[in-house]
């Protein structure tokens, strides 16, 4: 009797084991559900949100290259006007001025004839540099005309006037670029640099090297001025129209200087 009866309570202990091990086993099986819903709400709700955050950021970088092309775009139409404006009104009137000067050249006194020659020169003179600097200001007329052409005759124009020395070198066989209006932001990208360099460097001499490459244009541009703390100097204006033009192209812009050491700017726009 006493047999039967641990018989009877080891099997109930058995179910009840088994119960145990069953009611385990199911809330095993919840609780991992649970965690892998969680883990994936979790996954996917960090998905949304990066990509959401991806989205913005890609809406913010459009909107700022939106911005930079239309600043870009008004700044060449302005430039456009000024340059016209050169040529036609100041350029006419310095032309008027040299031809009246030669009048009244051959009506003086010989002893006033060289001061007359004298200031027809200088006449001379500012009616070449108004035509030179309205060649450089007119987008329609830079784009008619090479990249190198157009930085030679802006070092030329720039050699005359503030530089000692303006030298251009090119490098490898010289080849239009894929976008030759991608040629004029490059012209104006290097134009803010000379800008630059004949307000704050103190520098008499610049270089500008052309290296045609391959599969890229590398363009470096450098000064023999004062320099400056790029870690410690704050962003111009000039500054932050070089890299915003750089950006609407795609090239890769960098500018390095150090006090006393000048100041050196790269370039490299893909040719591909």
């Amino acid at each position: 009797m006493f047999f039967i009866r641990f018989y009877l309570f080891a099997l109930q202990e058995q179910v009840i084991k088994e119960e145990e091990i069953a009611l385990i086993g199911y809330m095993t099986i919840v609780v991992l559900l649970l965690s892998a819903m969680v883990i994936i709400f979790f996954v996917t709700f960090q998905k949304r949100k990066n990509k959401l955050l991806l989205d913005q950021i890609a809406q913010q970088k459009a909107y700022d290259v939106e911005i930079a092309r239309t600043q870009s775009e008004i700044q060449e139409q302005t430039l456009m006007y000024v340059g016209r404006e050169l040529h036609d009104n100041v350029g006419q009137m310095l032309v008027l001025a040299k031809m009246q000067l030669g009048m009244l050249n051959a009506k003086v006194d010989t002893s006033l004839s060289a001061s007359f020659q004298e200031t027809s020169q200088m006449v001379s003179d500012s009616l070449e540099e108004v035509r030179a600097l309205s060649k450089s200001l007119n987008s329609e007329v830079l784009l008619n005309t090479s990249l190198v052409e157009s930085l030679q005759n802006e070092l030329d124009r720039l050699k005359r006037l503030v530089f000692s020395s303006a030298e251009l070198i090119i490098k490898g066989d010289q080849t239009a670029l894929p976008n030759r209006p991608h040629e004029l932001v490059l012209f104006r990208i290097l134009q803010e640099f000379f800008s630059n360099s004949m307000k704050y460097s103190e520098a008499d001499g610049i270089k500008v090297i052309l290296d045609y490459q391959e599969t890229q244009l590398l363009i470096t541009a450098s000064d023999n001025g004062v320099g400056f703390d790029i870690a410690s100097a704050e962003k111009g204006s000039g500054l932050i129209n070089m890299e915003h033009r750089a950006q609407l192209i795609g090239a890769q812009f960098d500018l390095k200087s150090k006090p006393n050491e000048g100041v050196l700017l790269v370039i490299a726009y893909a040719l591909e």
